[in-house]
């Protein structure tokens, strides 16, 4: 029996772009409903049992922790086999950004939560609007907190939520599913390629259903968790390491940093204001009362600031600088 991902996996609708099969907008399903097409998850890697745990229950804390650790150690590993996709999917989005769209990213669960977790980071690290990175997570923000029963099992609400945010043809959006499978993520990712925006897929299984609805398709393989089907486990790990590397990469790419320091960040406490003073100081190779008083003429913008010194120019000349080097301080400082 067909199990809910082969039906997704049938083409959208002509005139709404939906999957055939969807339910209404906003109708949840019941357990009955759940219960009587029961998917079959046992061949996915997430899901089959650790041998190397089985016996976690009767584990000493020093020997269930180290069990955990040397399972983490093999998440980077299998990141690093996905470097190549995870490149070409920093590619889409520096292209998506750079004609004015955004980085949406879509999930249900743990995966939904570690794209908001990086949704919210990137303000105040890059010095960006809050509208240019955005997270929907299935069930709305309140089930951050509080799981929302059934969300993920309905890919309407995925379009209902892209359509909420106001989806364009400009974004691109990126589905985390750490099965590969869910249906919220494939119903998402079907929107949104029907509406013309750019579409990636991260899994953490191989073969996975939704690296079939996207234009480039993330497969991190991190096999059977310590803790069977807790892919709050290796699995999120491996999920927020390619998070962190598809924002870095493409604000990098945007020219939000200068060498490795955050030359775009937002000074917004006491902490940050000394951050954004040392890294004037070390991109500018000056001391730090130097930095002060360029960043105060500067008004707090370390960016603008390191350009005035540089370049031995007014804070005024600076930012022009800037706005004609569409915000590169390497080309700003040689113009």
């Amino acid at each position: 029996m067909a199990g809910r991902e082969d039906a997704l996996d049938g083409e959208p609708s002509p005139a709404t772009g939906r999957p055939e099969t969807a339910l209404p907008a906003g109708r949840r399903l019941h357990t009955s409903e759940r219960n009587e097409h029961p998917v079959d998850l046992s061949t996915l890697g997430t899901e089959t049992r650790n041998d190397k745990t089985s016996d976690l229950d009767r584990m000493s804390p020093t020997e269930l922790l180290l069990a955990m650790n040397d399972e983490d150690r093999t998440v980077a590993d299998a990141v690093r086999r996905a470097v190549p996709d995870i490149a070409a999917a920093v590619d889409v989005i520096v292209a998506s950004l750079r004609q004015g769209g955004r980085l949406i990213y879509l999930g249900a669960g743990t995966s939904g939560r570690i794209g908001m977790l990086d949704a919210v980071e990137i303000p105040p690290t890059f010095g960006t609007t809050p509208d240019r990175v955005v997270g929907l997570l299935a069930g709305g923000a309140r089930a951050f907190g509080v799981a929302v029963e059934g969300a993920e099992d309905d890919p309407t609400r995925a379009v209902a939520d892209l359509d909420e945010v106001g989806l364009t043809a400009r974004d691109t959006v990126v589905g985390l599913a750490a099965s590969g499978r869910t249906p919220y993520v494939v119903g998402g990712l079907d929107h949104a390629r029907a509406r013309g925006a750019a579409t990636v897929s991260v899994a953490c299984n191989t073969d996975a259903v939704t690296s079939r609805h996207a234009d480039v398709a993330i497969e991190v393989p991190t096999g059977p968790e310590v803790l069977t089907g807790s892919t709050r486990l290796k699995a999120g790990t491996a999920e927020k390491l390619v998070c962190n590397m598809l924002s870095t990469a493409t604000m990098a790419r945007l020219g939000k940093v200068y060498g490795n320091l955050m030359v775009d960040m937002n000074a917004t406490n006491e902490k940050l204001v000394d951050r954004a003073r040392r890294i004037v100081a070390e991109a500018a190779d000056t001391d730090l009362d130097t930095a002060a008083r360029a960043l105060a003429a500067a008004h707090g913008h370390a960016k603008t600031a390191i350009v005035l010194l540089l370049a031995n120019c007014t804070a005024e000349e600076a930012a022009a600088r800037l706005r004609a080097a569409d915000d590169d301080v390497r080309a700003a400082v040689a113009a």
